[in-house]
């Protein structure tokens, strides 16, 4: 055994992946999931906006 064949060998390079067409279905499913995500965001910023739902923290027992 010579000491060139050891080790991990380097795997060949890929060709860069040619950018696909899209087609309709593509583009109207991409549009969607942008509305989906405008929507989210806007629930996350109203919520952001009010306080905690639950009242957090330690209970506190009724001793003194």
């Amino acid at each position: 055994m010579s000491g060139r064949e050891g080790g991990k060998k380097k795997p060949l390079k890929q060709p860069k992946k040619q950018a696909k067409e899209m087609d309709e279905e593509d583009t109207a499913f991409k549009q969607k999931q942008k509305e989906e995500q405008k929507k989210l965001e806007e629930l996350k910023a109203k919520a952001a906006g009010k306080g905690p739902l639950a009242t957090g923290g330690i209970k506190k027992s009724g001793k003194k």
